[in-house]
């Protein structure tokens, strides 16, 4: 079964990186961008991994060769493009963010409402952090901040589930 040249992930991909990383390779040769990388951002990537270690990125159609004073050029204005994307997208999901505020939306997780009784309760009877959140269909943390902020007078460590 084939993988989807649409994924970031791919077996044949992987191994030449691993490769790359070994310094088994010398210069990686493609026949298209498209070939090698699906984003813009995979590509940044990868070229920016190939110059750290010494190798030299060929794409054949796109006339581009890093070892050239012209490749590098290219190069510098693929990751500038990619850099002023990601500028753009952090404005935005930042604007967003804002927006939602001044409108008095409750950003993050829904607040999970538990019985700090019950959790009192269950510790007497000798429970565990861990099984009281399993009980209780919460995460640990929950329990521990419901039992510390209901001042429930039930000591506890950090790191362990007595």
């Amino acid at each position: 079964m084939g993988v989807s040249g649409a994924k970031e992930r791919r077996p044949q991909l992987d191994k030449m990186l691993v490769d790359c990383r070994k310094r088994a390779v010398d210069a990686v040769v493609v026949y298209r961008y498209d070939r090698f990388a699906r984003s813009l951002r995979q590509l940044v990537n990868a070229l920016c991994e190939f110059e750290a270690l010494g190798i030299q990125f060929v794409s054949l159609h796109e006339g581009v060769d890093t070892s050239t004073p012209n490749g590098r050029l290219v190069f510098g204005i693929f990751a500038s493009i990619a850099e002023f994307e990601r500028e753009l997208i952090r404005e935005r999901v930042r604007s967003g963010l804002a927006a939602a505020r001044a409108k008095g939306k409750r950003l993050g997780r829904p607040r999970a409402h538990v019985d700090t009784s019950r959790i009192a309760d269950l510790r007497k009877q000798g429970w565990g952090w861990r099984k009281i959140a399993t009980e209780l269909g919460v995460g640990v943390g929950t329990v521990m901040r419901a039992s510390s902020d209901g001042n429930l007078s039930i000591g506890y460590r950090l790191g362990t589930d007595a």
